[in-house]
């Protein structure tokens, strides 16, 4: 087995988890009364997985090559939008849940918004990369 491979596999699987969290988190609170609160919880864990999980890709590029990944254009656009997306969503979870306001319907507008964003991006710079 190539621990190159593996290494990234095990990185995506958890990445994609995160994005589940934070879509299905998102999605869940608009559609049900479900426990806000804890689905906000959930949302924010998933913002902060999928930053460490985008920031270990760079680093196993640059510990098996010696480099970053080499994106240029939409790749790169991409890459900003979901980092954008992931900070936003982040900060804006843990104000909401600092200010116990996460039964503000806005707030899981524009989460799921930030969500189904990043998702978008994740597309873009999968295929132009």
């Amino acid at each position: 087995m190539n621990l190159q491979n593996l290494a990234y596999a095990i990185d995506q699987s958890i990445h994609n988890l995160g994005a589940v969290s934070v879509t299905g988190g998102a999605i869940l609170a608009l559609l049900s009364g479900v426990a806000r609160r804890k689905l906000a919880w959930i949302v924010l864990s998933g913002w902060a997985v999928q930053g460490m999980t985008g920031a270990l890709f760079g680093v196993l590029s640059y510990a098996f090559y010696g480099h970053l990944p080499d994106i240029a254009g939409i790749a790169v656009d991409a890459l900003v939008i979901k980092m954008a997306c992931a900070a936003s969503g982040f900060f804006l979870a843990a104000f909401y849940l600092r200010q116990a306001r996460t039964e503000n319907m806005n707030f899981w507008r524009i989460e799921a918004l930030l969500a189904i964003a990043a998702l978008t991006a994740a597309s873009f710079l999968r295929w132009f990369s």
